[in-house]
């Protein structure tokens, strides 16, 4: 078995593009061409069909099957024998959504490089159905997903609920709302605040499956958001949530790490439906049968205990009528890492 053509066969299969997996492997489209006519003659069967594009056949679906199995049954030997030898070296390979990377991996890396210094982590920044099809595959070890119908062959670890909240200038919530509907919906906003509560300001709405959820509550309620700014992530929101332009919905750990570009005069309200806070759900998937080395056990370690911790942290701002003094806030505290 020639495993270097195995794995040319398996990276071509990603792109379908002979010229784009040629120059992503540094090498020549006749040495690509070579190793899979190699393979084809092995097995004595065509692998890809060329025309009109270049796409697998049946026995080619089940060549890079195998080859993937190959793959992560050598990552497996290469761990294995690596914690025999105590080398406490290889490479960790996570993936989750860019904000969410820079939640968690900040927190983290830090006490994981302190034991593992010579382990390399590489990100893979994926929607959470590119996650699966990666973890599967065995292009990635972890992924921090949301949640799914993943297979039998994954397994899925609850990381974190993380509740949703409204947040909003004083400065735009006065312009909309006389001083007495304001009061009410600050008392109301205590224990959490609907969407209908706060429906006339305009909203920053991200085009993620947060926003989508949020604009979903709008249209239940019979209500047309007004919406001035549409974005990806929270990232983009939060400015101009801060200028007081408009309001956005952040999640617990987007603010957790926004707080200190907030300022104090940005209401933070938790949402609720119904008095059910809005919550979504974060969770860890790996491969079945993939070997947990030792610093892929204190990876897992070090996230599941960061994502406790951000648990027990409540976050809720009301700016007072004086709008100097802030209640019930919170957070947590930047640049917290666990060993």
């Amino acid at each position: 078995m020639d495993f270097v053509s195995l794995y040319y066969f398996s990276e071509l299969a990603k792109d379908l593009n002979m010229t784009k997996t040629a120059t992503r492997l540094y090498i020549s489209q006749q040495t690509l061409s070579n190793h899979i006519q190699r393979l084809e003659s092995y097995y004595n069967a065509p692998l890809f069909d060329r025309k009109p594009a270049l796409r697998l056949t049946s026995a080619g679906e089940f060549v890079l099957a195998f080859a993937q199995d190959v793959a992560r049954g050598e990552n497996d030997l290469k761990d294995i024998l690596a914690d025999i030898n105590q080398q406490e070296r290889g490479i960790l390979r996570i993936g989750a959504s860019t904000a969410r990377g820079n939640q968690f991996l900040p927190h983290i890396l830090p006490a994981f490089f302190q034991r593992y210094p010579k382990v390399e982590c590489r990100f893979v920044a994926s929607l959470s159905v590119e996650q699966e099809r990666m973890v599967a595959n065995g292009s990635l070890d972890l992924g921090i997903v949301l949640p799914g119908d993943y297979g039998s062959e994954l397994i899925a670890q609850e990381l974190l609920q993380d509740r949703v909240y409204f947040c909003a200038a004083d400065s735009l919530l006065r312009a909309y709302y006389s001083e007495a509907e304001l009061s009410a919906i600050k008392e109301k906003a205590v224990t959490g605040i609907q969407v209908k509560d706060i429906s006339r300001v305009p909203f920053s709405m991200m085009s993620n499956r947060l926003g989508r959820q949020v604009h979903d509550l709008f249209l239940r309620d019979g209500i047309t958001p007004t919406v001035y700014f549409t974005c990806p992530t929270s990232t983009q929101a939060i400015p101009l949530c801060i200028k007081g332009l408009t309001a956005c919905f952040c999640t617990h750990m987007a603010l957790a790490d926004s707080l200190a570009i907030l300022g104090d005069q940005v209401n933070i309200f938790p949402l609720v439906d119904k008095e059910t806070p809005i919550i979504q759900t974060l969770s860890l998937i790996r491969y079945r049968q993939r070997y947990l080395p030792h610093y892929l056990k204190y990876f897992i370690e070090l996230l599941s205990k960061f994502s406790e911790n951000q648990e027990t942290l409540h976050i809720s701002r009301i700016i007072s009528d004086t709008a100097a003094q802030t209640d019930g806030i919170s957070a947590a505290p930047q640049g917290n890492t666990m060993s």
